[in-house]
């Protein structure tokens, strides 16, 4: 199987919705990012990026119901799928290893 690499804002996003754990909207997922990154994010880019990751298959949507606060208007719920389940263990175990190999010394900086 061909893997898919996943950019860091991707990965962010996935690992928001795995967290989020069945409430993620395109809203929750902006206000949780920034709260928990200090990154401001639009609305729009978290979209984009949800649905990008919808058709790479790590992530699948639902309408949820209708909410008098959303005017009538339904939220699409976004969950993780197993491809992205195992996409962010694969991302974690690679993380590990690298930051294991790392010397003890090797983020000193010199000269100061």
């Amino acid at each position: 199987m061909r893997r898919t690499y996943l950019g860091e804002f991707e990965e962010i996003v996935l690992l928001m919705v795995a967290i989020l754990n069945g409430e993620a909207y395109g809203v929750t997922v902006s206000q949780e990012i920034e709260q928990h990154t200090g990154r401001l994010v639009t609305f729009g880019t978290v979209h984009n990026t949800l649905i990008r990751l919808e058709e790479k298959g790590f992530v699948t949507s639902d309408l949820g119901g209708a909410t008098a606060e959303r005017g009538g208007r339904r939220k699409r719920l976004f969950s993780v799928t197993a491809l992205g389940s195992r996409a962010l263990q694969d991302i974690q175990q690679v993380r590990s290893q690298l930051w294991q190999l790392m010397p003890p010394n090797a983020l000193k900086v010199s000269g100061i």
